[in-house]
């Protein structure tokens, strides 16, 4: 139960964070929409794998400077608190903003599915913008030590959530109802989204000394 309590916090904030437009959104429902299905299921299988790799990199760096500083855990925990917040806010005020699927100008030439899943990797790992929230949503739910079934089960859970979003994602707007229904609701989508992430931080600043 005490590892469960932890995996929850960090399932939802990432899953919130997925859900949200970014430029991983944005390139799995390009991929769909202009290539094909096949082509955004392999970038959401790359988005996963690259949602591992920021996760493996996350816990090895806590691990190290909660046992080198062990005063810091409290100042993480409330700075990701507060990160999260923050990024509740921009996603709520950005709800509006309308969302472009379609390619770039000028990209005309197709490419392979395999090659859909190496940009999809490449993508997700040079977002410095996901580092962040990976580092400050694991410093503020990971308890301040923490074994190796958790962190395995914190790796599942990333990944489970990262492909399965994408996916959905893929499946969707390859298709043109669900696509349309999606557009037609996505400031809504956007401000559950950010409210809810934005009372995660909350939580997390207000219960830091617990």
């Amino acid at each position: 139960m005490q590892e469960l309590l932890p995996l929850l916090g960090i399932a939802s904030a990432i899953a919130f964070g997925a859900i949200s437009p970014g430029p991983s959104f944005l390139l799995v429902a390009r991929e769909s929409v202009a290539s094909s299905r096949t082509h955004g299921l392999f970038s959401a299988l790359g988005m996963g794998i690259g949602g591992v790799i920021f996760a493996l990199a996350a816990l090895a760096g806590l691990q190290a400077v909660f046992a080198a500083v062990p005063g810091l855990y409290l100042a993480l925990k409330i700075g990701g608190g507060l990160y999260l917040g923050y990024l509740g806010y921009k996603i709520w005020k950005g709800a509006r903003n309308p969302l472009d699927v379609s390619p770039p100008a000028g990209e005309v030439a197709p490419h392979s599915a395999g090659r859909a899943f190496w940009i999809a990797l490449a993508t997700q790992i040079s977002n410095p913008k996901a580092a962040v929230i990976y580092t400050s949503v694991f410093a503020a739910f990971l308890p301040q030590h923490f074994g190796w079934t958790l962190g395995i089960g914190t790796i599942v859970v990333v990944f489970t959530i990262e492909t399965s979003w994408y996916t959905l994602v893929a499946l969707g707007l390859s298709s043109t109802r669900p696509r349309n229904a999606y557009l037609r609701y996505k400031a809504w989508v956007d401000r559950v989204a950010g409210g809810v992430m934005g009372l995660l931080g909350i939580k997390l600043v207000t219960s830091a000394n617990q």
